[in-house]
Parts: C-alpha cells; sequence; structure tokens
C-alpha cells in the first residue's frame, strides 16, 4: 500500500456525497485550505473548518450577548418569538424579527435577522427592504477574513439567526438586481451543523447536499444563482441556534 498516495486521496475526496457526472469537478487546494468545486453553470468553495473553533465559539457569544438575559442559560430562544426582541438588549448585533403580510395575514419569518453593511447600501429581498446597521468590530474581522479567499470587497451582509432546527429557510435564489450578473456570496456558519440543500432550477432532481458546520466557509460564484436554488430544510432534532452570514455585495 502507498500510504503518501492513500492520505492524499482521503484529503481530495470530499466531505459529502458528490456527482460523478460531466460538469462536476473538485480539487482541494492547500493554500486555500478547501475545496474549489465546478458544478454545471456554477462554482463552489468549501472549507469546513475555516474559522478555528475558537474564534467560531467566541462569534456565537458575540451574536448573543445582551444586557437582559444570560445567553448561556437560555435553553430556548423560540418563548420570544413574537416580541421582535424589543425586551431583549443585545449588545453587538440589532436582531429583528421580520414578518409579512401574506394574503391579509401577518407571518413571522422562521428566523430572526440583521442587516449590515455600508450606510448607503439597501437591500430587497422578499418583500423586505432592509436600511443596515453600520459595521461593527466583529463583523469587520469576519468579512475581512473570508475576503482573503472570496478576491471582493463585500459591502454588506445578511445574518440569520436559527434557533433550533424548527427554523428553516425556503428554497430560493440570491439573485436580486441590486447584487448584479453572477453575484459572488460567501456564507460562513457558527453553532449548530445544518443541512444546505442545493438543486437545479431545471432539473431538481440534480442535487447536493453539503454539511455547513462550525467554523464552516461556503462561497457561491460564477453563474449558480441564475441555474441553481438553495434552501435550509427544517431538522427537528436540532435544538440549538446557528448562525449564518451572507456576505454580498451590493450594487446601488
Amino acid at each position: 500500500m502507498d500510504l503518501f498516495s492513500t492520505a492524499e486521496e482521503n484529503i481530495n475526496k470530499l466531505p459529502f456525497d458528490f456527482p460523478e457526472s460531466d460538469g462536476y469537478f473538485s480539487r482541494w487546494d492547500d493554500n486555500l485550505n478547501g475545496y474549489v468545486i465546478d458544478v454545471p453553470n456554477g462554482k463552489l468553495f468549501y472549507s469546513e473548518n475555516y474559522f478555528y473553533k475558537k474564534i467560531s465559539d467566541r462569534c456565537v457569544e458575540y451574536f448573543l450577548e445582551n444586557d437582559t438575559n444570560d445567553w448561556k442559560q437560555v435553553d430556548t430562544w423560540r418563548e420570544f418569538e413574537k416580541e421582535e426582541l424589543l425586551n431583549i438588549k443585545f449588545k453587538n448585533i440589532n436582531w429583528r424579527h421580520d414578518k409579512l403580510n401574506m394574503y391579509g395575514k401577518i407571518v413571522y419569518l422562521p428566523r430572526y435577522s440583521a442587516w449590515y453593511g455600508d450606510s448607503d447600501k439597501p437591500y430587497t429581498y422578499s418583500g423586505l427592504t432592509l436600511q443596515p446597521n453600520y459595521w461593527n468590530k466583529g463583523l469587520l474581522y469576519i468579512k475581512n477574513e473570508i475576503e482573503k479567499v472570496a478576491a471582493v470587497k463585500f459591502n454588506s451582509v445578511l445574518m440569520n439567526w436559527y434557533r433550533d432546527g424548527e427554523d428553516y429557510l425556503t428554497w430560493h435564489t440570491d439573485a436580486e438586481k441590486e447584487l448584479g450578473k453572477n453575484p459572488v456570496i460567501g456564507s460562513v456558519n457558527f453553532g449548530e451543523t445544518r443541512r444546505f440543500l442545493l438543486r437545479r432550477n431545471d432539473d431538481k432532481a440534480q442535487k447536493i447536499e453539503l454539511p455547513l458546520k462550525h467554523g464552516t466557509l461556503l462561497i457561491m460564484s460564477g453563474e449558480l444563482q441564475h441555474f441553481w436554488q438553495h434552501s435550509v430544510p427544517k431538522q427537528k432534532k436540532v435544538k440549538h441556534n446557528r448562525f449564518n452570514l451572507t456576505f454580498r455585495v451590493i450594487n446601488p
């Protein structure tokens, strides 16, 4: 047995199932500490442990620090669902619970969110128009670290807080006109591992599932947003927080 070739095969093998057909290709990049992945009409970069555990743990703490509750002692944040966080004074993140008017009924989104970025870059999605909060030190640190791989300068970030596996994200694309043609989306995950699904617009049987873990970085680029949808489905067995930050370039 060739031990060196075996070790090389192990590091080159993606840590999730990946189609073995035309148009699908992956390779390990030592310099970037992750996988460069080609799919039909799109590109991905996947680094399972881009942020070390100590930094990832600190990010979760940073997102939840507040003046009214010991975040370590809260078993579930679902009890605050319809209070829109008015009674919770978060120190670092201006979390909000957005709601939509659907067929005359007020419906809360199944997650909390926050929007940060350059002061003149509003963002509209799902019928909501968000005015950004100003960048803070913690978010700028994460942004700068991701830009080392993405090779673009992000000017905005959408933060989603999934309180447990009951919070989710339905199938959609990040193809709003403000993002321009072939946007680069830098997505980083902290907290619980959640399933991240991709499927083709024209052939929904073509799917890819990636585990987004504590400290995982996923970059989506190329034509991906025009040909693929993505979602984060419910997982009832997941009982704890997951935070996802998707960094974007908003064009005025």
